[in-house]
């Protein structure tokens, strides 16, 4: 997963109502309701059968790093799916996002321009019709690449090209992220 891609899921996970389960028993019960079962949750994370059921009881409780880590990103997957998806909405259709990032960003222009990629730091609103692309394909699975070519063009037309009032012809690359987060 790219740094873009789990920016729009930490922004949606900031409107949470409840905080995940914190002990590996309830995180575990909590999959095997959600996938109906324990042997697709020991599929899913790669462990056997009866690790899960032991999990389950509360015979075995501090699993090590890597099994904790795989189940916490399950879990947070699955978690207020109803919350998830109305804060996509609310953004996507009223809201929109704040993205705030520093990278690279290069031009292609009228000649005589200054093209040249350069590390600039911008925070920038972006209306909801970014903001629903962008959740959009995410949820078909698209490449980093596509969303931040969704961001590039946003930003394009919001930051540089000031919603059309200047630099008609600009195009705008969006490489090199050094950090981005996104706000609903």
């Amino acid at each position: 997963m790219g740094k873009l891609a789990e920016s729009l899921d930490k922004a949606v996970e900031g409107s949470f109502t409840r905080p995940i389960p914190k002990s590996a028993g309830t995180r575990m019960r909590y999959l095997v309701r959600q996938l109906k079962g324990t042997r697709p949750v020991a599929d899913l994370l790669g462990i056997s059968q009866r690790t899960v059921e032991r999990y389950v009881k509360d015979q075995l409780k501090r699993p090590r790093k890597p099994l904790a880590t795989r189940m916490e990103r399950e879990v947070r997957k699955r978690w207020q799916p109803q919350v998830r998806a109305r804060a996509k909405k609310q953004a996507a259709t009223t809201g929109g996002i704040v993205l705030d990032t520093r990278a690279r960003f290069g031009f292609t222009a009228a000649p005589g321009t200054t093209d040249d990629a350069r590390l600039r730091h911008i925070t920038q609103a972006l209306p909801p019709r970014y903001a629903a692309r962008l959740f959009d394909a995410q949820e078909e699975g698209a490449a980093e690449q596509r969303l931040r070519d969704i961001a590039a063009e946003g930003l394009q037309e919001i930051y540089f090209k000031d919603r059309g009032r200047r630099a008609q012809g600009l195009l705008v690359e969006f490489t090199d992220i050094d950090y981005i987060e996104i706000d609903l």
